[in-house]
């Protein structure tokens, strides 16, 4: 079996993208008073959290399977543009190292007053995850372009305009002056960036599997 630009291979970009959201969300019923809207999702991870060690665990899996996914990105678009491929590459690595892998091994705390080294490692590895996949519409925008692809290359960059937007969000939705009002609900907006982010990808993903189908 082809592990490469298969069905399989973008089926794990699929299965990675929309377990980011149902696994948190399923483990948010075993922790009482979690909020979806008011915490960021590595709070599930926290040594607080009674699902700490299974979310923590998939955080490592989800890192595994976009450094799967973003070798399977660069061999599929090198043809396209080797230096966009690589680019994409790069991006989807360090998110898959940071936010994933490294997150995972070093969680945060649900009190920011109590910062240990952990939380500063995770913060640090979330961070650059973040920045660089806020990029990867960008990205995924110009490759498509070069294939001639220019609707869902138009798509992919509405969402990077998106993704800027909800990224400030997000990064001001931090700070104490903001926490009790809209513009301080980090979990919200950490969940529409993300999903801003992916969008693109899993659009994609989609494509080529249907257009495997079709073949």
């Amino acid at each position: 079996m082809n592990l490469w630009n298969s069905k399989l291979s973008w089926a794990i970009l699929i299965i990675a993208i929309l377990g980011d959201f149902i696994v948190a969300y399923v483990l948010s019923f075993y922790y009482p008073k979690y909020s979806h809207t008011k915490q960021v999702m590595s709070v599930l991870g926290s040594p607080q959290s009674p699902v700490s060690i299974i979310y923590n665990i998939w955080l490592v899996i989800l890192g595994l399977l976009f450094i799967y996914s973003a070798i399977n990105f660069y061999i599929v678009f090198s043809s396209v543009s080797k230096s966009y491929a690589m680019i994409g590459f790069i991006l989807l690595l360090i998110f898959a190292i940071g936010a994933g892998i490294l997150s995972g091994i070093f969680s945060v705390n649900v009190s920011k007053e109590l910062e240990t080294l952990a939380s500063k490692v995770h913060g640090i590895g979330s961070g650059l995850g973040f920045i660089a996949l806020t990029f990867i519409p960008l990205i995924v925008c110009f490759l498509l372009y070069k294939s001639n692809d220019n609707t869902t290359a138009i798509i992919s960059l509405i969402f990077f305009l998106i993704s800027l937007v909800l990224f400030v969000l997000f990064v001001v939705s931090e700070k104490e002056s903001y926490q009790n009002t809209i513009v301080g609900l980090s979990g919200l907006w950490q969940r529409l960036l993300l999903a801003s982010m992916y969008m693109p990808l899993l659009i994609i993903a989609i494509k080529y599997i249907m257009k495997d189908s079709v073949k």
